[in-house]
């Protein structure tokens, strides 16, 4: 559970927080070596003119998370939620606000880039010191790291190279590489998704011991199951705009009742 003392101490504080995406117009010339030349060339031309279309992703969000806690981020798609996740973890930047971490945030996704032509097992080696772990930790932690992801189960697929592997069997190594090492900050963008409930439940299990020995634990999932036996609290984002921010459960009644609504 979260952290129910005094002393709350905050992983995340976002504070009036604006993400905006720019486009490129459809205007004549988009894309040719000329149009591109003289968008360098009329540095100061304003984006109107331009041709750019701003996307205004994330409107005005604020919250603050504590160390211990595990957070579902929901909403419809397109609702801003991987977006807010890639700021915080210092990947996009902010139009208007600001983000302050206390630690390092560290985000996975299923399509967190591993090596296509190398081995599961090279790939283990390089994610782990990737993600700072030494060499002799990421020897000691690697066959945990093979038998959580479950890859082997039908074959010795660790040995093949990843551009062998499933879409399901490659997002589970990720994850399974990611949860090896204890994160100050770990955003999951729908990682839970793909496998089998087994390794579903295995994964759950794994946040709740993350959340213990570490800080904070964002989860974006579209399964409101997956939510519901992970985290305690949810931040509702639709549009762009946080609606709602509360205990798991009032956030989903909620959250339902308006899916369910559009349907």
């Amino acid at each position: 559970m979260a952290d129910t003392t005094s002393e709350k101490i905050p992983t995340v504080v976002a504070d009036g927080v604006d993400i905006v995406y720019r486009v490129n117009g459809t205007g004549a010339g988009r894309g040719s070596a000329t149009a591109a030349l003289n968008r360098i060339v009329r540095r100061r031309q304003t984006e109107k003119a331009a041709g750019v279309r701003r996307v205004h992703a994330v409107k005005n969000v604020s919250f603050a998370a504590y160390k211990g806690e595990a957070i579902g981020l929901i909403g419809t798609n397109g609702s801003g939620k991987s977006t807010l996740l890639k700021a915080v973890a210092g990947l996009l930047p902010v139009e208007r606000g600001r983000i302050y971490t206390n630690g390092q945030p560290s985000l996975l996704g299923v399509n967190a880039a591993l090596m296509n032509d190398l081995t599961g097992e090279r790939n283990v080696h390089l994610g782990g010191l990737a993600m700072g772990m030494s060499r002799e930790q990421v020897k000691e932690r690697y066959q945990e790291i093979v038998d959580f992801s479950g890859i082997n189960d039908k074959g010795d697929f660790i040995t093949l190279p990843m551009r062998t592997y499933s879409s399901g069997m490659a997002a589970r190594l990720r994850f399974s590489i990611a949860a090896a090492k204890d994160h100050d900050v770990l955003l999951i963008d729908e990682a839970l998704a793909t496998g089998d409930r087994s390794f579903q439940k295995r994964s759950e299990a794994r946040i709740r011991e993350l959340r213990k020995h570490a800080g904070t634990v964002f989860l974006v999932s579209h399964n409101n199951k997956s939510i519901r036996d992970t985290c305690d609290r949810v931040l509702w984002l639709e549009r762009g705009e946080l609606r709602m921010d509360g205990p798991t459960a009032d956030v989903l009644k909620e959250y339902e009742a308006f899916t369910n609504g559009k349907k």
